[in-house]
Formats: structure tokens, C-alpha cells, sequence
């Protein structure tokens, strides 16, 4: 098997976490079938204890691997069987996920076709400006019809979100951010009581839905690392996306509304055909939460934290000028 591990560089745990993906590929090349053609190429990410990310080839074919490194998880089978659900509804046409090739759930490895193009938040960053906003209604109707087959209405359950926010915001690092979490949690619980005892969108999601799991290459989006899929509301995903951008201090409309850019809630209202009171609870909750969920690490750069500080504000100002209007709905 030929592997390109590291650079002369790499600490001894990623050298032993190389070691250990190359030793499961051999087993996998010598016990599952299809596997005797797999070759290891460079690295792409290593998660040290959780997953490793590499290139390669199978049967000469271009190929990613991904493979998990915690005997614990079992992300490997279920991406595997989300994908082979989704891949006969998006293998073709403009909305697409990569092509599932291989899977050797024992060994924690899935063999993906490589998927050329560019991820999606590296183009916008690559962008004039001015371009910028006519990529959110074709990652919006990626993920339409990403949950299309398995869209229904739930009960809303809004007290395990509250409770998954409180949890996160107990870890927070940064004293100006905690101050605004504070209030942050005030206004979640306010505007969860208004959507509790009603229904909700709920579909199967991609669960890491950020603007680099959509790789852009002409007008075809391709989505991949779908490790995360399961059963939620479907705001979920759009906060998801719409939040990873504005905490980069990515608006490209110039216009924003809780914090994110206000085209980009515009473009999965019109996708998903959002009624008034997904748009104005529904969204706006899960926005919440996921600013409050995705905890900043203590060695972020000062001005991304002050992107965040600013982004946080917003998203609390927003959530209180529109408290009457939300009490309403």
C-alpha cells in the first residue's frame, strides 16, 4: 500500500494515528471485498483520537477516505447508509452528494469518489462581492431537496435545545461573550415558550451544514461529510450554514438580521417555502441556538473573536426589536 503520511514536522500522536489508518486499510485491502484496489495518498485532516481525512485511489479511481479513530463511533455506518439513501435521489443534475463507493464498517472506513470544484465558503471569500449573494438560494435548494423525502411535522420540542445551548454556554471561554450568552439564553427561552405546544419541520439533515460541506464547480453543488445526518428541524441546517458566516464576518448582501446575512434568510424562506411563523420563531430559535452551541476555542484570533462579539449582538438585538412582533405570530 503506498501512503503519503507527513511532513518531517508531525508530532508523534499524528505519526501513530497515520500508522494505525494505514494498518486498518491493509486489513480492510486483505478481508472486504473491493478493497484490494484502495491506495492511501496524502492527508487531509487528522482529528487526533476522533477521524482522519486522506486521498487516494481506488482501482486507479480518485477516492477519499474517511476513517474513524474512536472504537466508540459509529459515524462510519450511519454516513454510510444516510448516503446510500440519498444517492439515487441526488447522483445527478445540479444538487448532488459525492458518490458512496466502499464501506468497511469494522475498520472504521468509508471510500468516497473525490468531488472537484471548490468549497463553497472559499469561493465566496475568492469572490467579487458583488456575487456573492446569488450563491444562497442554490445551497438552500441543495438542502430542500436533501430532506424533501423525509419531511414531516413534529411537535415541537424546543426544551432539549434550550437545555443543549445552556450547556454549551457554561464552557464559554470569553467573559464579552458570556455577558451576551446570558441574555442570548433569556430570549431563546422566551421565544421556545411561543413555539412549544406547535408543530415543526422536521426531516433527515445533513447536520454539519456549512458553507465548506458544499463543494461549488460550475452551477453543481456537491455535498459531502454527511457523518452527522439524523432526524431534526430543519432550521437546524439553515442556522447552521447562515451562523458559520457570520461569525466570519461573511454578509454578503450587506444586509443582516440576527446576526446573519438577511439575503441568505430570504433564500431558504423562498426554497423551503417557510410560513410566517417558521420565519419568525422557528428560524430565528434555532439561530439562537446555534449561536450559542458552537463554543469559541481560547486560542481563536482576537479579531475573530470580535467578529463574534459583534455577531452575538446583533443576533440579541434583533430577537428584542422584534419581541412584539414575535409575541403576535
Amino acid at each position: 500500500m503506498a501512503t503519503d503520511t507527513a511532513s518531517p514536522n508531525d508530532s508523534a500522536p499524528d505519526m501513530a494515528a497515520v500508522i494505525e489508518v494505514a494498518t486498518r486499510l491493509e486489513t480492510a485491502r486483505a478481508s472486504v471485498p473491493g478493497f484490494d484496489g484502495a491506495e492511501a495518498g496524502p492527508l487531509i485532516r487528522l482529528v487526533p483520537g476522533k477521524r482522519a481525512i486522506f486521498e487516494g485511489r481506488l482501482d486507479g479511481r480518485p477516492v477519499v477516505f474517511r476513517v474513524t479513530l474512536d472504537p466508540r463511533d459509529d459515524s462510519i455506518a450511519r454516513e454510510w447508509a444516510e448516503m446510500q439513501r440519498l444517492w439515487p435521489h441526488m447522483c445527478d443534475g445540479r444538487f448532488r452528494i459525492a458518490e458512496p463507493l466502499l464501506c468497511a464498517p469494522e475498520q472504521g472506513i468509508l471510500v468516497i469518489a473525490a468531488v472537484q470544484g471548490t468549497p463553497l465558503m472559499q469561493h465566496l471569500w475568492q469572490s467579487p462581492p458583488e456575487t456573492r449573494t446569488r450563491h444562497f438560494l442554490p445551497a438552500a435548494t441543495w438542502l430542500r431537496r436533501a430532506t424533501d423525502m423525509s419531511e414531516g411535522w413534529q411537535p415541537a420540542r424546543v426544551r432539549g435545545w434550550i437545555g443543549r445551548a445552556e450547556r454549551a454556554a457554561t464552557r464559554q471561554p470569553f467573559a464579552s461573550l458570556r455577558r451576551i450568552e446570558s441574555d442570548l439564553l433569556g430570549e431563546l427561552a422566551r421565544i421556545g415558550a411561543l413555539i412549544e405546544g406547535h408543530d415543526w419541520r422536521c426531516a433527515i439533515c445533513h447536520g454539519d451544514m456549512h458553507p465548506n460541506n458544499l463543494i461549488l464547480d460550475g452551477d453543481r453543488l456537491t455535498g459531502i461529510d454527511l457523518g452527522g445526518s439524523a432526524r431534526t428541524p430543519v432550521y437546524k441546517d439553515m442556522a447552521r450554514f447562515l451562523v458559520h458566516m457570520g461569525r466570519r464576518g461573511m454578509l454578503p448582501s450587506g444586509r443582516a438580521w440576527l446576526g446573519v446575512d438577511a439575503d441568505g434568510i430570504e433564500a431558504f424562506t423562498t426554497a423551503f417555502g417557510l410560513t410566517g411563523r417558521e420565519r419568525r420563531l422557528c428560524l430565528p430559535f434555532m439561530i439562537g441556538v446555534e449561536v450559542l452551541i458552537r463554543v469559541e476555542s481560547e486560542d481563536l484570533s482576537r479579531s475573530r473573536i470580535r467578529r463574534a462579539e459583534a455577531m452575538y449582538a446583533a443576533t440579541l438585538d434583533d430577537m428584542r426589536r422584534t419581541g412584539d412582533a414575535l409575541d403576535d405570530v
